[in-house]
């Protein structure tokens, strides 16, 4: 009678991993003698140690138990090592095991899953095959284990073969195959998946929506993201985090700002990822202000430990705004919580104070990190070419190489970037030709574009478009606008129309050709080809949208709007700026002609940028 006593108390205790009563129970059946004469008692203590997650103390009882040992016990362990990250003792554990045991159904599924979490897809097969001659490869979480296996493993055809063997499959191997379908980006399958799981009459639960609202977000589209949303709203699922999270970053996606605010506002008991979501959300919908009251609000909260994704996210809305005031204060409340060790904070804070035009603190940081991954290194390299310091980009580049890290995509827009803005051209024309020869990354458009812009920028329109010519790029409107941008420096007429030309064909509806041309003619004080090229804007109906500049004053962030005069300060603000004008005329200061332009249209003490 003890035994059962004890046995059903040890099992409530791994049900609620409650490790402090289970050890005061093992206490209990070691002094009563029940720990050595009873195999039944020692499994459920070695299952309570391993579903609480001490798989040393689990492992050092099965290690006692040699002479006793079962298939219970076998199956305990091996399942304690799969559920908390020892995927390959589990697997070593289930190869000793056959010497002694023919495994059960409960075994099979553990081992599968710990193939699954290595990606052991030669190991799964043969699990499988064996599963499969002991007649348990079709027993439901067997085979749900096979279908999560085969999925992770990128194997979909194998998985859906698996499904069509189970008679009677449950919302776990739905879930699995909708959830495999998003990962391995077969969003229309996952969501026939989810139709067929309606249809067999199977209720959705938070999984099924976690693997649905995912192919929505990636396919784009938004309507069946809504009419998803309601049915979470209906079964009442949409106020707890795990699926509010989700619900969050769909909408985050569209960057419909509002909607992931009434979301989050609605999420019951919001954890720490609740609240990373959101201000990851309001920096992704460029609201960057949100952001950081977000983050102020969440900082407050005695109730929730903060983590390195929380305070990354900040510094990203600092960066967003290039407010060096405000990531100085996060940077201090990142050393108070001491989480400035993590490398994913520091690269978030190379790039805030890169960002926000203190490279030299960004640098400090770079040297100060104990570890540098790609992004650190790329950050790194982006911050110094922004800032026209290109040779000090490529001298990091050669100490990555160094430090044996292999360039990415990224990489290399960062150092076309810094030879832009630095006016290497041969380098950047160099390191281009480098990235299919030596390092075998095929050039994307943002590389290509970067390239069009150095070379026109550096006078070499014909080899600029030359290399047009015979890109696959070379009709692409970005690596058009890149050239015509660049020709305001050496703008070369003929080209210009031309290329204004095609790129009003290409893109009819948008501006860009309209505004660039007029602001060339303007640069060389043609102001009746600007008149014209202003006129075809005119006549195209097109708008432009019109520019803005925003300034911190104080903490708080004012927008000017070009000839928007609502400022409550306005008459202040003329003022001043009729002041820096006459002090700059007296000192002679250069004004482009761009500005010139301007000052012809309206009178510059009406500007308020």
């Amino acid at each position: 009678m003890l035994a059962e006593n004890v046995g059903s108390l040890l099992h409530n205790c791994s049900k609620l991993k409650s490790l402090r009563h289970g050890l005061s129970l093992h206490a209990v059946t070691y002094k009563t003698g029940l720990l050595q004469s009873d195999v039944v008692t020692s499994n459920h203590v070695l299952n309570m140690y391993a579903k609480c997650g001490d798989i040393s103390s689990a492992r050092k009882l099965f290690d006692e138990m040699s002479e006793r040992r079962n298939l219970v016990t076998w199956s305990a362990m091996l399942s304690g090592y799969d559920q908390f990250g020892k995927p390959l003792l589990a697997l070593d554990l289930f190869s000793q095991m056959q010497g002694f045991f023919v495994p059960n159904e409960y075994v099979y599924s553990s081992a599968i899953s710990a193939c699954s979490s290595v990606l052991g897809l030669m190991e799964g097969r043969q699990i499988h095959a064996q599963a499969l001659k002991f007649g348990y490869s079709s027993i439901s979480f067997v085979a749900n284990s096979l279908i999560t296996m085969y999925m992770n493993c990128r194997k979909c055809s194998q998985a859906l073969l698996v499904y069509e063997e189970v008679l009677e499959p449950n919302s776990v191997a739905y879930n699995a195959l909708i959830s495999g379908f998003a990962e391995n980006r077969q969003s229309e399958k996952g969501l026939e998946m989810f139709t067929l799981m309606h249809r067999q009459g199977l209720m959705p639960d938070r999984f099924t929506f976690v693997g649905v609202l995912g192919i929505c977000t990636d396919m784009g589209d938004l309507n069946k993201g809504l009419v998803l949303h309601g049915l979470t709203i209906k079964l009442g699922l949409d106020l707890s985090s795990f699926i509010g999270n989700v619900i969050m970053t769909m909408y985050s996606k569209f960057s419909l700002v509002d909607e992931v605010e009434k979301v989050f506002r609605l999420i019951s008991g919001k954890d720490v990822i609740s609240w990373n979501t959101f201000i990851a959300a309001c920096s992704h919908c460029e609201d960057y202000e949100k952001g950081l009251r977000v983050f102020e609000e969440v900082w407050k909260k005695d109730n929730l430990t903060l983590d390195e994704f929380t305070f990354a996210s900040a510094l990203s809305a600092c960066s967003g705004l290039a407010s060096l005031r405000h990531g100085k204060q996060i940077h201090a409340k990142l050393i108070r919580t001491k989480l400035n060790r993590e490398v994913g904070v520091n690269n978030a804070l190379v790039n805030m104070y890169a960002k926000c035009g203190s490279i030299q603190h960004a640098y400090k940081i770079f040297k100060q990190m104990p570890y540098c991954n790609m992004v650190s290194w790329n950050t790194m390299i982006a911050g110094f070419g922004n800032h026209g310091f290109g040779t000090k980009a490529l001298e990091i580049f050669e100490q990555m190489k160094k430090s044996g890290m292999t360039p990415d995509f990224v990489t290399f827009v960062g150092l076309l970037t810094a030879c832009n803005h630095s006016g290497l051209v041969d380098e950047g024309e160099f390191y281009f030709n480098s990235m299919q020869k030596d390092y075998g990354i095929t050039p994307d458009i943002e590389h290509f574009s970067c390239l069009i812009d150095l070379l026109g920028r550096g006078g070499k329109l014909r080899q600029a478009e030359e290399y047009i010519a015979k890109s696959s790029f070379g009709s692409d409107p970005v690596v058009l606008v890149s050239l015509l941008s660049a020709c305001r420096l050496n703008g070369d007429p003929v080209i210009v129309e031309r290329l204004a030309k095609r790129l009003r064909k290409l893109q009819p509806e948008t501006t860009s050709p309209y505004v660039l041309l007029s602001n060339l003619y303007a640069s060389d004080e043609m102001w009746d080809e600007v008149a014209e090229a202003r006129k075809m804007l005119k006549g195209s109906g097109l708008k432009k949208e019109p520019g803005y500049s925003a300034v911190e004053v104080g903490g708080i962030f004012e927008k000017f709007t070009v000839k928007d005069f609502s400022h409550s300060r306005i008459e202040e603000i003329k003022d001043v700026l009729d002041t820096v004008r006459w002090a700059a005329m007296e000192q002679n200061v250069f004004y482009d002609n761009a500005v010139i332009l301007l000052r012809k249209e309206v009178p510059l003490s009406t500007f308020k940028q």
